[in-house]
Parts: structure tokens; sequence; C-alpha cells
């Protein structure tokens, strides 16, 4: 990358991590405890979870605008003061919390299972990913992934039981169980619960 253009990419991430930076400090502060929906979709199972556990800080953050939009109307409809949806990458999200949040519960619901080999580089849950999250979730706190692809839950799986900050769960269950669009599509899902070491 050209230096004039590599200045404008950092420029672009700053700005962006900035603005993000500030929602994250208006909902939580400098210091608290939220649960986080990674890829949270339209919204319902976050929802559906803050309406179960209404004095908990919920933010979902997804990529893609639209689906921001219509969580943030169930959230308006369902006047749950607590739940937050932020249009934002996961990486960028980890990046700009403040130092002294935590999260209670982390959810990876149905990801992007990028089947290629060659895109599986752009899989959410890496080695990574996972010691970012883990850096920023307090002890004993569950992560908890399903997905509707095989291949993609074995690999997931793999790394999480390789990873040194978790450990697996004999017991997948979920604190709520309340299906994704992604979840009603699928003939089967594939489910795995880690506790924070």
């Amino acid at each position: 990358m050209r230096p004039t253009r590599l200045a404008q990419h950092n420029s672009h991430i700053s700005g962006r991590r900035d603005d993000l930076r500030g929602q994250i400090e208006k909902i939580v502060g400098l210091k608290g405890r939220l649960v986080w929906e990674v890829g949270s979709g339209h919204g319902h199972f976050l929802t559906a979870f803050s309406k179960a556990h209404p004095d908990q800080i919920c933010v979902g953050v997804d990529i893609m605008s639209d689906r921001v939009t219509r969580a943030n109307r169930k959230r308006e409809r369902a006047r749950l003061p607590l739940l937050h949806f932020i249009r934002a990458d996961a990486a960028d999200f980890l990046a700009v919390m403040p130092e002294d949040t935590r999260f209670t519960s982390v959810f990876v619901l149905f990801p992007d299972p990028w089947p290629k080999r060659r895109h599986h580089k752009n899989r959410v849950m890496t080695a990574d990913f996972l010691s970012a999250v883990a850096a920023r979730t307090a002890k004993s706190a569950c992560l908890y992934f399903r997905t509707d692809h095989e291949e993609y839950f074995r690999s997931a799986a793999a790394i999480l039981r390789s990873h040194r900050d978790w450990m697996e769960q004999g017991d997948t269950t979920f604190p709520l169980e309340e299906p994704t669009v992604f979840q009603k599509r699928s003939v089967a899902h594939f489910t795995f619960v880690a506790k924070r070491r």
C-alpha cells in the first residue's frame, strides 16, 4: 500500500474507532460489566436475553447497518434501556473498550462460516480473537458459540479446547434459548460453551 493511501486508511480506522469509543463510554462509562453478542443480526436473541435479564447491560455489534437498524427497532419497541445495538467490527469494538470494562457473557451465534479454505482467515473464531476476548472477560464468565456449519464447529471447538484462557464446559445449556434467524433456517446446529479460566 502506498504511504498516502496507508495514511488515509489509518486515519479512517482511527476516526471510526474514536466514534465507537464515544458510543461505548456512553453505554457503560469507563468501568462496567456487559453482555456482548458478536454479530447480533436483527437482534432477536439479545432482545429476548435483555427482557429476561433487564438489570444487565447488553450490547450487540454487527457490521451490517440494516441489521443494526432493525435490531434497534426491536429495542425501542421492547423499551429496554440497557440494551444497545451498534454498527461495529468485533476487532474495533475490542480495541476501544474501556480498560476496566468486562464481559459477563459473550455470545457468538451463527457467524459467517467462510467455508472456502482460502477464506478461513476471515473467520471470527480464531486464537487471536479468543485471546482478545479473554483479556476483557470476567473470570468464570462463559463464551457461547453456536453454528450450523459442522466443519467450522470442529475447527472452532479445537481452537477453544487448546486455548490457555478458556476451559470447555461439559454443559452446553444456554442461559436463554431464543432461536436466531439463522438457527430457524438450519436443519441442525452445534454448540460449544467455554468458561474463562
